[in-house]
């Protein structure tokens, strides 16, 4: 392996602020340590969505808080890493705020990056394939432009009284995400997907969050599905280090 070769990393759902969490604050400082602990070797920094439980941004106005996070996200770009956003169904409203004040280059859909010659398909995992039916429909009201346009005008005090509201009664409340598993092989939907797909394509590596459950499933000889988990209770990630990627933890201790 060449050492002179910058690593690339994976993150996901990490639902800063979440209001049915009640350790946020720490969870942040935690995520922004791991940060810095690893800045000195990284190429590329890939945020695989819901970082933040809920993101709208107005005109004029973003969410308030998680300033120590976008700080850190700032500094890292400033000194050249380049950071990729794939957004998930917590932060489907992320526009063009953190492309314009930081750099950060947004996704709104699954696509292949070739990253020193492997093939990765990213996104964030919800919708893909003819599962996740629900979710299928939520994503085509919140991506109506009026319905965009019109919750834009909702007070942000109002707007987001409502979204907390809404976060508190989800699997978040009481870590019930603690009940989650791999399902297996032949029910896992992202697993199922991701076979299928390779029945049109080679592709090295699948990267998909999501699921809040970090897991790796070898499909076949040649190529990987690793789902990145989440920085609630596992604090897992995926590392690629110009040959291989693999899923490592950095616990909350």
């Amino acid at each position: 392996m060449d050492k002179n070769i910058k690593k690339t990393y994976f993150i996901s759902d990490l639902h800063l602020q979440a209001a049915a969490l009640d350790n946020n604050k720490q969870r942040e400082i935690h995520i922004v340590k791991w940060l810095d602990s690893i800045k000195s070797d990284m190429g590329a920094l890939f945020l695989m969505g819901d970082i933040f439980d809920f993101w709208f941004e107005y005109k004029k106005v973003v969410p308030k808080g998680s300033i120590r996070f976008l700080g850190k996200l700032a500094e890292l770009a400033d000194q050249g890493i380049e950071i990729n956003y794939y957004t998930g169904n917590h932060d489907i409203w992320a526009f063009d705020y953190l492309e314009k004040e930081i750099g950060v280059n947004i996704y709104r859909k699954e696509n292949i990056q070739l990253i020193n010659g492997k093939k990765f398909f990213l996104a964030h995992g919800d919708g893909l394939g003819p599962f996740d039916k629900s979710y299928k429909l939520l994503k085509k009201i919140f991506t109506n432009k009026f319905l965009q346009w019109a919750f834009a005008r909702i007070h942000p005090n109002f707007a987001f009284f409502l979204a907390h509201s809404w976060s508190k009664q989800s699997r978040l409340k009481n870590k019930e995400l603690a009940q989650d598993y791999y399902k297996g092989d032949d029910k896992e939907w992202l697993t199922l997907f991701a076979k299928d797909y390779l029945n049109k394509e080679h592709i090295d590596y699948f990267i998909f969050g999501h699921r809040h459950v970090p897991h790796t499933v070898k499909l076949n000889d040649k190529s990987t599905y690793i789902n990145t988990g989440d920085w609630i209770l596992n604090f897992t990630y995926v590392v690629f280090n110009g040959e291989k990627a693999e899923l490592k933890s950095h616990p909350l201790v």
